[in-house]
């Protein structure tokens, strides 16, 4: 049977909405302790308990509607008074929404697409690397990456977009860049980023405006060039501009 860490792990990863419930204190007669968890979907159905009977049953409401607002808070029940519970104590219970893991899909596993990888791994970002040339993705060995040996074409269509998705293209070839800018700017995004000289960004711009009749205003959602300005030049480097850069957008969007 799966601990509660594994299901909300599988929560994250299979895009699920449910909140946690957490015993942060009790005192007297409890049916459960400190540290006892349950997890609410939205649904109402759930995994674990904190104690069953009617006490569950309003916690299950109070989750609800922590999902609803996805804000956390406390929540304190007296078991006799408030649930007609003979045990008769009262347990304080931390509800928490299960946030959904930012999701980061790098084009290209050439220097600065590895370096990227290798550096997001290690923060919030569930990271999918993707390259149709094997031999470039096989360079890239840490655990917690995930690759795809798939062409653009292939890859594109399989892959789930939401206000969670990053996107960062870094791949060898300018065309196939933009062949991914477009599919991607028709798709929800935290973030679409690209890399390139101001050249091409510059033409890219003039390119989309004229051949897909972008505005001004779709195409400033794009970063391009990506990254901060911190005057990067070996792959390292940028990929740490890059980096940054999308830990500003996460941590905005949190406030």
């Amino acid at each position: 049977m799966m601990t509660i860490y594994e299901k909300i792990s599988e929560i994250q990863k299979g895009n699920q909405v449910a909140a946690v419930c957490t015993i942060v204190n009790t005192k007297g007669s409890t049916p459960r302790k400190t540290g006892a968890k349950m997890i609410v979907y939205n649904d109402r159905k759930i995994f674990g308990t904190i104690g069953g009977g009617e006490l569950e049953r309003h916690v299950i409401e109070q989750a609800i509607r922590v999902i609803e607002s996805q804000e956390p808070n406390l929540f304190r029940h007296d078991l006799l008074h408030q649930h007609n519970m003979c045990c008769g104590g009262t347990v304080d219970i931390f509800i928490e929404p299960i946030k959904m893991k930012n999701k980061l899909y790098i084009f290209g596993a050439g220097h600065v697409g590895k370096a990227l990888s290798h550096y997001a791994k290690d923060l919030d970002f569930e990271v999918v690397l993707i390259d149709d040339r094997k031999e470039y993705l096989d360079q890239a060995t840490e655990v917690g990456v995930n690759k795809l040996n798939l062409s653009h074409e292939q890859a594109l269509p399989i892959l789930p977009f939401d206000e969670q998705t990053y996107v960062c293209i870094v791949t060898y070839s300018h065309p196939i860049d933009r062949e991914i800018l477009a599919y991607c700017l028709k798709k929800p995004f935290a973030y679409l980023g690209m890399i390139g000289s101001e050249r091409k960004v510059a033409m890219t711009k003039k390119m989309f405006a004229e051949g897909l009749d972008m505005t001004a205003e779709e195409l400033d959602k794009v970063d391009m060039p990506m990254g901060l300005d911190i005057l990067a030049e070996t792959p390292e480097e940028i990929a740490i501009s890059i980096l940054s850069k999308l830990i500003e957008i996460k941590n905005k969007a949190i406030k």
